[in-house]
């Protein structure tokens, strides 16, 4: 096929997956219980009742999920390490049959010509740490950060980037705001001690990891905020809503300081949250990359009933995903270029390291797959043509998977579709296109020593 889209010699192409949606084996080898697994259990937590504790089972098909990959002439391959599987109280002592896994999947990656983009955390907090606290507990920002130390010490001689956190506003909001996710709290903005103890997780892990000549990168979901009219009450809801979901977790990290969150009720100190030096430690270490997971765009509008500063409206004609998100993909073109007018100078390299489509019970054709990424990747090549400096795109998700709430079935993502009966693979149509197109832009850069 023809390489349709103009991005860069170097541009790096990937997959991504998360531990908990696709590993399994929750009870083998000294793994310990995660919040995940503990939410799971309650009885009308997630659809259908499934839980993760098979889900695509990874743990041990591993190699062949690496063959799949490989297939695809992937250049990355961006995966989660579990913290219970690691350290199975969340503190203490170490798992070496944990650690011996990801060792063990490094390796062959590796083997298989693929750069391994491992992210500390993807929403699996030890249940021992959340029977403390979890994130609201200042005290799990330290743990993390030794849980990092060991997990980089071993892996870090062949490993040379790594993200810290994935989607903090999604597990502060869903897991501690409105309780839809692990840990099921239901703080409403009172969960924001927790963004601020994941944000403070993340510096101190940066730091740890550029003394080790690692690099450091953090994953957030991002989104383009429009309100839905020029009413001055439209605009000020939207921008509330920017605050929280944009720039309370990017400023930080970019600029060193929050932003102004007195919209949303929230005190300058995150309700006692912040401590002096705090915001040192989290904006000094600096970023080597932003990752940014990008679904949709959110549209705005001032509230019609108290609560919430903010009502969430649909986009109108436009289609949508089966989980109901619009289909906007030139708003990817549109945020990016908002971040650099926002950030300039300090805006780093961007990768997307989550982009894809759900479709509800969906098998091997899945053309409405196709048509989502080669959207958002023209939409991606516009803004590489103004000069926004894109490193590679990690479409969301190579497998079929336990998704969250949603369960094993209604919501699949998956380039490779998986029968969770028989963990039988298939490769979709999707994974035929991907291939062709990574083929593609390689052929194209045949012969300069990149692509």
């Amino acid at each position: 096929m023809p390489d349709r889209f103009d991005l860069p010699a170097g541009f790096r192409w990937g997959a991504a997956t998360a531990a908990y949606q696709i590993e399994g084996a929750v009870d083998e080898d000294g793994r310990g219980p995660s919040v995940w697994d503990t939410f799971a259990a309650r009885p009308g937590a997630v659809r259908g009742g499934h839980t993760g504790a098979v889900a695509c089972d990874h743990y041990h098909r591993y190699p062949e999920d690496i063959a799949l990959m490989k297939g695809l002439g992937l250049d990355g391959y961006r995966f989660s390490v579990s913290w219970p599987r690691v350290l199975p109280t969340g503190a203490g002592a170490v798992n070496p049959a944990g650690l011996a896994f990801y060792d063990r999947l490094v390796d062959a990656l590796l083997e298989a010509g693929i750069t391994p983009l491992p992210t500390l955390f993807h929403w699996d907090l030890p249940q021992g740490l959340e029977d403390r606290g979890g994130w609201l507990n200042r005290d799990t920002a330290y743990r993390f950060a030794d849980y990092a130390t060991v997990v980089a010490d071993r892996l870090g001689d062949r490993v040379p980037a790594w993200i810290t956190l994935n989607e903090p506003f999604v597990h502060t909001v869903y897991g501690y705001a409105l309780g839809t996710h692990a840990p099921g709290r239901t703080l409403m903005f009172e969960a924001l001690p927790a963004a601020h103890h994941q944000l403070l997780g993340h510096g101190l892990a940066a730091s740890l990891l550029h003394d080790r000549g690692l690099e450091a990168m953090l994953s957030n979901n991002l989104t383009p905020v429009e309100p839905a009219s020029s009413d001055p009450a439209d605009l000020a809801a939207a921008a509330a809503y920017d605050a929280l979901h944009n720039r309370l977790f990017t400023d930080p990290v970019l600029l060193g300081r929050y932003p102004d969150l007195s919209a949303l009720g929230v005190p300058d100190d995150i309700f006692g949250a912040v401590r002096p030096g705090d915001l040192d430690l989290i904006h000094t270490p600096g970023l080597d990359g932003l990752g940014l997971n990008f679904y949709n765009p959110t549209r705005v509008a001032a509230p019609t009933e108290p609560g919430l500063p903010f009502d969430l409206v649909d986009i109108p004609d436009v289609p949508h995903t089966a989980f109901g998100w619009p289909v906007v993909p030139e708003a990817l073109t549109q945020l990016l270029i908002n971040l650099r007018e926002l950030y300039g100078k300090a805006l780093p390299p961007v990768t997307i390291t989550e982009n894809g489509c759900s479709v509800a019970e969906e098998t091997v054709p899945d053309q409405p797959r196709i048509d989502f990424m080669a959207a958002h990747l023209d939409a991606l090549a516009r803004a590489a043509a103004e000069g926004i400096d894109i490193r590679g795109y990690y479409t969301w998700s190579l497998l079929d998977n336990f998704e969250w709430a949603e369960g094993l079935f209604s919501q699949r993502f998956g380039l490779v579709h998986v029968d969770f009966a028989t963990q039988v693979r298939t490769p979709k149509a999707s994974y035929a296109w991907y291939r062709d197109l990574i083929a593609a832009h390689r052929k194209r850069f045949a012969g300069q020593g990149v692509g």
